[in-house]
């Protein structure tokens, strides 16, 4: 069972409450981790049960971070607002820099977040039981 952590910014929750629904018969066979918010939305979305963090303006970008820092999360699907800086969402450029120091994978928007949840169906992410 791999861990996966998952973010978005306000004006993508509705995009990740879609790709969970999408991908509930593979997100429920893992672990999900998830800032406060988003945590929720995906839990009334999907029934799914995730491990909710702080919300990302109140310090769950940090609990993220120090998850990752722990080598506890396998991989993260952060969808942001590329067009939008605003200090009371979760720090994006903080929890990419953390997943590419410590080796986890990263998707930033829905292509690489298919690319990675369809990886995770397929064993991809198995050499990180070895870690």
């Amino acid at each position: 069972m791999r861990k996966t952590g998952i973010i978005a910014h306000n004006s993508k929750k509705a995009l990740i409450e879609d790709f969970c629904i999408a991908y509930k018969n593979i997100l429920t066979k893992h672990e999900i981790y998830a800032t406060g918010t988003t945590g929720r939305r995906i839990e009334e979305a999907t029934n799914l049960r995730v491990h909710k963090f702080l919300p990302g303006s109140m310090g769950g970008d940090k609990q993220f971070t120090e998850m990752i820092e722990r080598g506890e999360i396998d991989m993260v699907i952060f969808f942001y607002n590329p067009a939008m800086i605003d200090p009371k969402e979760p720090d994006v450029y903080q929890i990419s820099r953390c997943c590419d120091q410590y080796n986890i994978p990263i998707a930033t928007n829905i292509a690489t977040a298919e690319s990675l949840i369809l990886g995770l169906e397929h064993g991809d992410l198995d050499y990180r039981l070895n870690h």
